[in-house]
């Protein structure tokens, strides 16, 4: 059996990480979303962005999260504080969940939603969201079956710099704050 784990991002992890974003939104987006969507995800350009945002975290409330595979990364995910001016100052937003299309399917996603869960209410959140773009049915059927649901927020990405081609985001949250009779 593997070896996994999540943890906290390093810099260093900035190249695989790039390489699992740019073939997950690769193979999950591909034919879903027009070709000039995908164009700017070049692993080099993401990594350096996620070794920055590993190494320099704007805040405690920011994190990115990586699951490994013995000590390789294979997928990762995002919280920052949320933007959204119908939300509480506290909420939290997972910006990116993300698995290596050959490590799907083995828990990472899981573990991953867990620990920022976790990040989440040991920042006091009392809730964290996420956006999910319409033709993602996989990832939202994923954050639904996790016990997240639709609040009924959405919004249109733009997908080119005119504004031409867009696509309808969902905004899904989940409730974290811990049961009073727990602690």
């Amino acid at each position: 059996m593997t070896d996994v784990s999540v943890r906290t991002a390093r810099s260093e992890d900035g190249p695989a990480l790039g390489v699992v974003q740019a073939s997950a939104w690769r193979a999950a987006y591909q034919g879903v979303l027009p070709e000039v969507a995908l164009e700017p995800f070049d692993p080099e350009v993401l990594a350096a962005g996620w070794g920055h945002a590993a190494a320099h975290p704007p805040s405690s409330r920011h994190t990115v999260l990586v699951a490994c595979a013995e000590a390789k990364p294979v997928g990762f995910a995002a919280v920052v504080p949320a933007q959204d001016p119908d939300l509480d100052e506290d909420a939290l937003e997972l910006t990116i969940l993300v698995v290596a299309p050959a490590e799907q399917r083995k828990g990472h996603a899981s573990r991953l939603l867990a620990a920022a869960v976790e990040h989440a209410r040991g920042q006091g959140a009392g809730v964290l969201v996420m956006w999910v773009l319409e033709p993602d049915a996989p990832l939202r059927e994923f954050l639904e079956t996790a016990g997240w649901a639709v609040d009924g927020a959405r919004r249109d990405l733009e997908l080119d710099e005119h504004g031409a081609q867009r696509v309808r985001q969902w905004r899904l949250h989940t409730d974290v704050e811990e049961d009073a009779t727990e602690a």
